[in-house]
C-alpha cells in the first residue's frame, strides 16, 4: 500500500467506459481530477495525464499533450513507445469495463514505467483504485494481452457456440449459465484438473455423436468444434499423465 502517494492533479483523456469509470474512481479516493476530457486536449496545468482512449488513438492523444506532465495509458497491448517523448507509465485493470460505476477494488492490474519514479507512480494510482498492481515489460505485452483475451473474449465466443447448440434443441441460453458458473469456480480452484466431460473419460462414442449433431444443425461449426476437441484431448493427455 502507499497511503502517502498524492498524484497531485489527474487529467482522463477519453470520454467512454473506461474514462468515466477512472474519473469516478480517482474522486472518490481524494483524488483532484479534470474530466474525462475530448481527444486533442493538451491536459495542460496537470501533473498526470491519464489516456483511456482506444490503442489506434494513443500516439496521436500524446502527441496534443504540453510537455510536463508524467503521461501514461490503460491499454494491455500497446507498450510506453507511442506516449514519447513524455515521462510514461501504464495501467490496465485485468477486467472487462462495461459501464462507469465498475468497482475496481481487488482487481490486478498491469503496471509499467518509462522510469523508476514513474512506475513508482503507475503503482501509486493502481493502489489509489484497489487495484493489486504487477509489473509487466514491454516484451511480455502481447503474450499478457493474448492470455487476457482468451480468458475473456474467447470465452464469449466459446458461450455463444454452447448456447447456438442448446437452441437447436429449444434450451435457453441461461439453463447453461450454471454450469459454465460452476467450471469457472472448478477451474479456478484446480486448474486443468478441473476438466470433465466424454474425452475427459475417453468416451470415443459421445463425442462422435456430439459432433454428429453439430455437422446436422451448425454444419459451419465442425471446424470450431473439431478444434475445440482435438486440444481439450491434448489437456486431458496432460492431467492424466504423472508428473515426472
Amino acid at each position: 500500500m502507499m497511503p502517502d502517494f498524492s498524484p497531485g492533479t489527474v487529467a482522463i483523456v477519453g470520454d467512454g467506459r473506461m474514462g468515466r469509470a477512472l474519473a469516478r474512481s480517482l474522486r472518490e479516493a481524494g483524488v483532484e481530477v479534470r474530466g474525462p476530457l475530448g481527444r486533442g486536449t493538451t491536459g495542460e496545468g496537470a501533473d498526470v495525464v491519464l489516456l483511456a482512449v482506444p490503442d489506434s488513438e494513443i500516439a496521436a492523444a500524446a502527441a496534443s499533450l504540453a510537455p510536463g506532465a508524467l503521461v501514461g495509458h490503460v491499454s494491455g497491448a500497446t507498450t510506453l513507445a507511442p506516449l514519447a517523448p513524455h515521462r510514461a507509465f501504464s495501467i490496465h485493470p485485468l477486467m472487462t469495463v462495461t459501464a462507469a460505476n465498475v468497482d475496481f477494488a481487488g482487481v490486478p492490474a498491469a503496471i509499467a514505467g518509462s522510469d523508476a519514479g514513474a512506475l513508482a507512480a503507475a503503482r501509486g494510482l493502481a493502489t489509489l483504485l484497489g487495484l493489486r498492481p504487477f509489473e509487466i515489460g514491454d516484451t511480455d505485452r502481447a503474450a499478457y494481452h493474448a492470455a487476457a483475451s482468451i480468458a475473456s473474449n474467447f470465452l464469449v465466443t466459446l458461450e455463444a457456440f454452447a448456447a447456438e447448440m442448446a437452441a437447436t434443441a429449444g434450451i435457453p441460453r441461461s439453463a447453461l449459465v450454471p454450469l459454465v458458473q460452476a467450471t469457472v469456480t472448478n477451474w479456478q480452484d484446480a486448474g486443468a484438473a478441473a476438466l470433465t466431460g466424454p474425452i475427459a473419460r475417453g468416451d470415443d462414442d459421445t463425442v462422435a455423436r456430439q459432433r454428429a449433431a453439430v455437422a446436422e444443425r451448425l454444419p459451419h461449426r465442425v471446424p470450431l468444434f473439431d478444434a475445440l476437441s482435438d486440444a481439450t484431448r491434448e489437456l486431458a493427455r496432460t492431467v492424466s499423465e504423472p508428473a515426472a
